[in-house]
């Protein structure tokens, strides 16, 4: 495992020795205050009872993907296989976590909830190479995150793995809450032309290559990269590729037909700013806005 050292260079150089114990409802209490801030993830409840246990904290992502959250308390606490059955029964109890939305966030935001990825983050003061080993393995979206505290004023945390989930489309609803027939974007995929499959391919390597702290979430209307919240958002269609990203469109010089503010605009996934890629042109003009949206995240 990998060692994080933080230094203060306020006056003379000196490592800052993190805590040695942190109260793991100390630790709830505080990530449940600032989830959003930390994970990008709004707050639904804590100690979420069912009739076979009680999930710690429980959410909603910018994409309206439930996320369970587990504190590791001990290190013989096998975290990782009780969030993936809490995971599974969320999965089996959807009008149960649809009706939690309502009461919080009410029915428009509860019609938007999207199955496609929903995630277990495990928060742990440490993780071995074999818990590592085993979430890899599952192939689900299930996080490890270690903290550090140092003294009263900073904590760090350590995204330790990058999972590859396979997306749970739900034919029968979409991010938007209708049921209309419109195609995933998985299905879109599967009917584009040769030459738009490269060019879908080669904006998608790209972006990749911004940085390996970049994730990807495959929902069912489009494919985000992330890093603590969505950076991209990448929607396909026969004739164009969109790209909304994280940037103010205030900041860009807006070109019609290429780029345009979609502030007060219905669309999914999220990001204020819209690019269209129809060519090896476009293209190349939008490597700069995707790098800036990367290096301003």
């Amino acid at each position: 495992m990998s060692e994080i050292k933080l230094f203060s260079i306020k006056s003379e150089v000196e490592e800052l020795e993190s805590s040695k114990v942190l109260l793991e409802k100390e630790l709830q209490n505080l990530i449940e205050k600032n989830m959003e801030t930390f994970f990008g993830v709004k707050f639904l409840k804590s100690e979420y009872v069912i009739n076979e246990g009680r999930m710690d904290s429980i959410g909603l992502d910018e994409n309206f993907s439930p996320v369970i959250f587990e504190y590791k308390r001990s290190t013989n606490e096998n975290v990782i296989n009780q969030g993936l059955f809490y995971l599974d029964w969320l999965l089996d109890h959807k009008a149960d976590f649809k009706l939690l939305v309502i009461e919080k966030y009410g029915m428009e935001i509860a019609e938007k909830i999207d199955w496609s990825v929903p995630c277990v983050i495990c928060v742990a003061s440490d993780f071995t190479r074999y818990d590592i080993h085993a979430v890899n393995q599952m192939q689900r979206n299930i996080k490890l995150v270690k903290y550090k505290k140092y003294s009263d004023e900073l904590i760090l945390f350590e995204h330790i793995n990058k999972p590859v989930a396979n997306a749970q489309v739900d034919i029968t609803t979409s991010n938007t809450g209708s049921n209309s027939q419109q195609k995933s974007h998985l299905e879109k995929l599967s009917t584009l032309s040769s030459k738009m499959k490269i060019l879908y391919d080669s904006v998608c390597d790209y972006i990749a290559s911004l940085g390996d702290d970049l994730v990807t979430n495959q929902l069912k209307m489009y494919l985000a990269y992330k890093k603590v919240q969505n950076v991209f958002c990448v929607e396909v269609y026969q004739k164009q590729i969109l790209v909304r990203v994280k940037l103010n469109p205030d900041a860009v010089e807006l070109e019609d037909g290429f780029t345009r503010d979609m502030r007060n605009k219905g669309h999914y996934g999220t990001g204020d700013l819209e690019i269209s890629i129809k060519n090896e042109k476009d293209f190349y003009k939008a490597k700069e806005l995707l790098e800036r949206a990367y290096n301003e995240a």
